[in-house]
């Protein structure tokens, strides 16, 4: 069993114990959930913004803890001054140490759209999602069915939010090529021996449908690289480690964007 099998299986679980304790009804009493939503993949395709996607992320099942104690306000307000297109907020506690609080707590600092990075396996994640402020959704393509993401990408639409469909195969991105997702993802992890290659990105790149916002996923951290992936279509970076594992994610977020204006 890889870590995608087993994540799923503790999810399931973990869900089914969350509509016990806070039913669809109560996450619709959210003070966000009327909220209209920020655009995803209009902010991260702006030219007159950067492109990145900055994560706040405290620790990965990959590398263990990258910064356990970072406070979601202060780094993400960091990340948002510093020029990010959009914030990137996990929220899984079991695994990478994240509470759903982060994600609220980033909203109500936060003008840019914030897109949930969560392990979704059913249609009450994404209520939840829409209730903590999201204005995205992450699915993944090696996770879920091709029926259970054109449905889940359904739902989050009727909600106002956007979708990142993440893949990591040429197969998956095949199997995904007519999705109503706003933006594809190219994941550079493996997610089931966690080696990464950013080549992987552009070997992939020209299979990714021409309408879609093309945004790159883990490993990136020079602007060479950046520089590359735009060659090969792509307008969206997510980064998440390279940031965190700064003192201050925020600062290292702003000398990176502005190394990028100026290459």
């Amino acid at each position: 069993m890889n870590i995608l099998d087993t994540i799923k299986q503790y999810k399931i679980k973990e869900v089914a114990r969350q509509k016990a304790m806070y039913p669809i009804q109560l996450l619709e009493q959210s003070i966000f959930f009327e909220s209209p939503c920020v655009s995803f993949s209009g902010y991260v395709a702006d030219p007159n913004r950067s492109g990145i996607i900055a994560e706040f992320k405290r620790k990965s099942p990959s590398k263990g803890d990258i910064n356990k104690y970072a406070n979601p306000e202060e780094v993400t307000i960091g990340y948002m001054q510093a020029g990010a297109a959009a914030l990137s907020v996990l929220t899984d506690e079991h695994f990478f140490g994240a509470k759903k609080e982060d994600l609220s707590t980033a909203r109500r600092f936060s003008l840019c759209p914030i897109l949930r990075k969560e392990f979704i396996v059913d249609e009450y994640q994404i209520i939840e999602a829409k209730s903590l402020g999201a204005d995205a959704i992450l699915l993944i393509a090696k996770m879920i069915s091709v029926q259970e993401i054109e449905n889940f990408t359904a739902l989050a639409h009727q909600l106002g939010m956007e979708v990142l469909l993440e893949t990591h195969t040429e197969s998956e991105v095949l199997s995904h090529s007519e999705s109503e997702a706003d933006a594809f993802g190219i994941n550079n992890r493996n997610l089931t021996t966690f080696e990464v290659s950013v080549e992987n990105s552009i070997r992939l790149s020209e299979m990714l449908p021409k309408t879609k916002l093309k945004i790159a996923e883990s490993g990136i951290d020079s602007i060479d690289t950046i520089k590359q992936l735009k060659v090969n279509g792509f307008e969206g970076f997510l980064i998440g480690e390279y940031f965190m594992k700064h003192s201050d994610p925020g600062a290292r977020c702003k000398e990176f964007i502005r190394s990028l204006s100026l290459a």
